[in-house]
């Protein structure tokens, strides 16, 4: 129970391993936790995740909003501290997949891969951070990917935005460490989530038989480095990223 009384608000949760970080989340003890999901496609989905949450206990509530927007976002937090009372725990986990070379790649898509990714980490945060501030405490963990160090071909938006994210993640720790707020990364390596439907299976075969340990991780081998990084375990890990890639790449 190591998350007991705490609330959570998890961007990008109503699948993937944001799902897996709600539902640890709540078996850790939570108390209120809040599902996001960006559009009408996945309600159905987000609200199964929140009634599995409650069913461990925790509060939980489904809220749709699109991170990259902010007035989305405004409306997202003050629903979120309206209903949990505050946030104690901030993880942003929002993201989509697209792989294109270069020459390629679209403006419309870049722009929206960096939209979702860094645009979206930063306007949470940022609505997230005046409530930390007035109780000097408070947990930010956000999603970043071992191709943030690595790189990947065809996948250049995607690594860029991961890497702004560690570079934002390292900056507002420097920020608000004096605060009480722990701003820490875990950046997984090839993880079993639906953002791989659209891949085909010989490059997935391919980036498995790289890896050490001979497998892709599953959701639950990523959100325990969430729950620790949540939890007073984490109290000394500050601007920290933490890297479950079955050793994929070595950071």
């Amino acid at each position: 129970m190591r998350l007991q009384g705490k609330t959570a608000l998890v961007t990008g949760s109503s699948s993937g391993i944001g799902e897996a970080v709600i539902l640890a989340f709540a078996s850790e003890g939570a108390s209120h936790l809040v599902v996001n999901y960006p559009d009408e496609r996945e309600r159905e989905r987000a609200e199964d995740v929140a009634r599995r949450a409650s069913d461990c206990g925790a509060q939980a509530i489904a809220i749709r909003a699109d991170v990259s927007d902010p007035a989305s976002v405004e409306a997202l937090v003050a629903e979120a501290e309206a209903f949990a009372g505050h946030i104690d725990i901030l993880v942003n986990n929002a993201g989509i997949g697209h792989a294109d070379p270069v020459e390629s790649l679209s403006i419309d898509t870049w722009d929206r891969v960096i939209g979702i990714h860094l645009r979206g980490t930063f306007l949470v945060t940022k609505a997230v951070l005046p409530g930390m501030y007035a109780r000097n405490a408070g947990r930010i963990i956000n999603t970043a990917s071992q191709l943030a160090y690595k790189g990947a071909p065809g996948l250049s938006a995607y690594t860029a935005a991961k890497g702004g994210i560690l570079s934002f993640t390292r900056s507002l720790a420097l920020e608000v460490g004096e605060r009480g707020i722990r701003v820490n990364c875990v950046a997984p390596g090839a993880t079993r989530t639906p953002i791989l439907d659209a891949v085909p299976p010989s490059v997935i075969e391919a980036v498995r038989a790289a890896i050490p340990t001979g497998r892709l991780a599953t959701v639950d081998d990523i959100a325990p480095a969430y729950v620790f990084l949540a939890s007073s375990d984490g109290d000394h890990f500050q601007g920290q990223c933490i890297s479950p890639n079955g050793g994929d790449h070595f950071l």
